[in-house]
């Protein structure tokens, strides 16, 4: 998926586009989507794969939503980054190449991980 800067920024909201297209992230346990304890799929707010399941979600206590597991193994992309906290995996979507947030080693089997995600880059999909 391509669009232009110019593209982006119509679409997204300011948060949406510092986070998703900047890399950014909002701040700890303010986000639509922290609380939230419907069942249905979270999505990519700007391409809307299908990202997480609700099933997967859990409270990890640091203030942005968090996943045990993704939807698809196909439908999230990580790579290694460095940052002032030193090496952390960032996650990005695969379609549009939007920022997501982190993945971090310290979540709750049967995976062990934490998907760390902002809910700026999350679209919820109830289940009906």
């Amino acid at each position: 998926m391509e669009k232009s800067e110019e593209e982006w920024q119509n679409q997204l909201t300011d948060l949406e586009y510092k986070i998703l297209r900047q890399k950014g992230t909002e701040r700890a346990f303010t986000g639509a989507l922290l609380d939230n304890k419907k069942e249905g799929t979270y999505c990519c707010k700007a391409c809307a794969l299908p990202l997480f399941k609700s099933a997967h979600k859990f409270d990890s206590g640091s203030g942005w939503p968090s996943f045990w597991d993704i939807f698809h193994p196909k439908n999230i992309e990580a790579q290694e980054e460095y940052g002032w906290t030193g090496k952390q995996i960032e996650i990005h979507c695969p379609r549009c190449q939007s920022h997501l947030g982190h993945v971090f080693d310290d979540g709750p089997e049967p995976t062990g991980l934490r998907y760390c995600i902002n809910s700026a880059c999350l679209q919820f999909s109830e289940k009906k």
